[in-house]
């Protein structure tokens, strides 16, 4: 499978496990999804469990937080993780807070799925990664998943969930890794080497990153596309590097990063969007409290720049294997 399908499979397998899973938001239902993430399922499942909404995205999570709050598990799409900010106040004033106001009398047992990110000429309104925005939120869980594989077993666990999770989709992988370099577009797409998605249930516990190769000079934090990018770059300069996909940024696997930096000394964060309040310098602050005495180099971050996102420069503005490559063998010169 693909993302895309690996994605669609969590849901149906979802629907049929548990029917209080309902899925909704703007052309999910009878179109299948302007990425067709939800294909089909309406015409398996019914209008009553799949169901296209109004373009409101306050009302798509409004909604789900009251269906949550009466024992449903809604799964909503926004369309585009550009289109979330009118939802915000939904997300962070009643979501995320509705355990502990209630005293855990209600949850917001919700999974809200967005494609997010660049790569597919989408401009400045259908590009955006703001990740950062949700990871300071209390109250909420956010994920960002690197494979096929990944995407469905943390969809899994994020819908049987009983808080609310904000689940990223990098759409510049939905379809598979770009095969070749990253630092212009691709034309043709490539399997990603990870192998099959099972058909079945799994499920993959939040809160747990992947070591995606093992390493000894320097530790690289990324997560979704980004992960694929940094296994480029160390493939092309040869260093031992030790890759961290995080998977969950929020619960963070801090014990999992912590015991690379010690051992490798040197640490580079990754991410898309831009620099500024990015998720990076969190992680460079928890790096830096934990692991102070054990670094050899100053944690370097790699990153987009701090401007709107450039529609014509998308394929600059992305950190590539140019941008990362210059930050490992910067930290290894010390």
């Amino acid at each position: 499978m693909n993302m895309i399908q690996a994605i669609n499979s969590a849901m149906d397998v979802m629907m049929a496990r548990d029917s209080g899973v309902v899925v909704m938001g703007e052309d999910v239902g009878y179109f299948g999804g302007v990425f067709r993430a939800t294909a089909g399922l309406q015409a398996k499942y019914g209008k009553t469990r799949v169901f296209d909404t109004p373009i409101t995205e306050c009302g798509i999570i409004g909604v789900a937080v009251g269906m949550g709050a009466y024992g449903l598990r809604p799964v909503p799409e926004i369309q585009f993780a550009d289109y979330i900010y009118p939802a915000l106040d939904q997300l962070v004033s009643e979501a995320a807070r509705l355990r502990y106001r209630s005293a855990g009398d209600f949850t917001a047992p919700i999974t809200v799925r967005s494609p997010f990110g660049g790569g597919i000429f989408g401009g400045q309104t259908h590009s955006q990664s703001p990740e950062g925005i949700f990871t300071h939120v209390s109250g909420l869980k956010t994920v960002i998943p690197s494979t096929p594989y990944d995407a469905k077993g943390l969809l899994i666990a994020s819908i049987e969930d009983n808080d609310p999770t904000i689940f990223f989709e990098p759409k510049r992988i939905y379809n598979g890794p770009f095969h070749g370099h990253y630092d212009k577009p691709a034309t043709t797409w490539a399997n990603h080497p990870g192998g099959e998605v099972p058909e079945g249930y799994y499920r993959i516990e939040l809160g747990k990153a992947a070591i995606t190769r093992p390493g000894n000079d320097v530790t690289i934090i990324a997560y979704g596309t980004m992960v694929h990018v940094a296994t480029t770059t160390v493939e092309e300069t040869g260093i031992d590097a030790e890759i961290i996909d995080l998977r969950t940024l929020v619960p963070l696997d801090i014990e999992t990063i912590e015991a690379s930096v010690k051992k490798t000394g040197r640490c580079v964060i990754i991410h898309e969007a831009t620099r500024t309040g990015g998720y990076g310098a969190e992680l460079a602050a928890l790096v830096q409290e934990r692991c102070f005495y054990h670094l050899e180099a100053p944690i370097e971050r790699v990153t987009g720049f701090d401007t709107p996102y450039p529609h014509s420069l998308e394929w600059a503005y992305f950190p590539g294997p140019v941008r990362i490559g210059e930050a490992l063998k910067k930290v290894m010169r010390n």
